[in-house]
């Protein structure tokens, strides 16, 4: 796969392997011995997929992609970092690629620690998990401000992590000159979506630089 697409044909692109994927008739493209043997020389993905580490969220899976369509970084919550803004402008500068896919989930673990440890009687955590966490506490923070009279127990976690997933785009763009940059001039789309753990849809939330914006999305900047 070369990285000759436009922001919005990168992004169909995606979303024709994750129906695919979801209709159960995948077509594993790009796994075979040739083009392993080819992309020894080099790489050109036609996109950047910045997701949760959770196990359920393999990403050529999703997609319906192989080897060498997919540049992947991953942590657990999707938060931003130095290496994770360091490796997408990698991604960009490097690499070209066209479209940054952020990618959050429901049932998040990272982002249910962050709603519980907003009550005022939280377990500690260990400092590493808590560091990792805590730029998703904000989100948190805002749904449970916006829902007078609940406990954490009772927000809503898929509200917490669209907040967060919007958050997280819009740090993207605040923190690297590069990858704003790069939308302005139309060379990059990012699109920030949440996978159906049941369903195994992707569903777009936010969308910057792409055309064509589904009806259904719920923001965008």
């Amino acid at each position: 796969m070369t990285a000759t697409l436009t922001p919005t044909a990168a992004w169909h692109e995606m979303l024709d392997g994750n129906r695919r994927f979801v209709a159960g008739e995948p077509r594993h493209p790009h796994q075979d011995v040739a083009l392993r043997n080819q992309l020894a020389d080099g790489q050109a993905p036609m996109a950047t997929l910045f997701g949760c580490s959770d196990s359920r969220l393999a990403a050529e899976i999703i997609f319906d992609k192989g080897l060498g369509d997919l540049f992947v970084v991953r942590n657990a919550g999707q938060v931003i970092g130095e290496s994770i803004v360091a490796s997408l402008e990698y991604a960009v500068g490097i690499l070209s690629v066209p479209l940054i896919v952020v990618l959050a989930h429901d049932s998040c673990g990272a982002v249910r620690a962050a709603i519980d440890g907003t009550a005022i009687d939280a377990a500690p955590l260990p400092a590493g998990i808590w560091k990792l966490i805590a730029p998703i506490v904000p989100a948190a923070r805002k749904v449970f401000a916006e829902t007078e009279g609940t406990t954490p127990e009772d927000i809503d976690a898929e509200l917490v992590g669209r907040e967060h997933l919007r958050n997280t785009v819009a740090e993207l763009l605040h923190s690297s000159e590069m990858i704003s940059n790069a939308v302005a001039e139309g060379r990059l789309g990012i699109v920030g979506a949440n996978y159906r753990l049941a369903e195994g849809t992707a569903v777009p939330v936010i969308t910057v630089g792409i055309d064509d914006v589904p009806e259904n999305l719920e923001g965008s900047l």
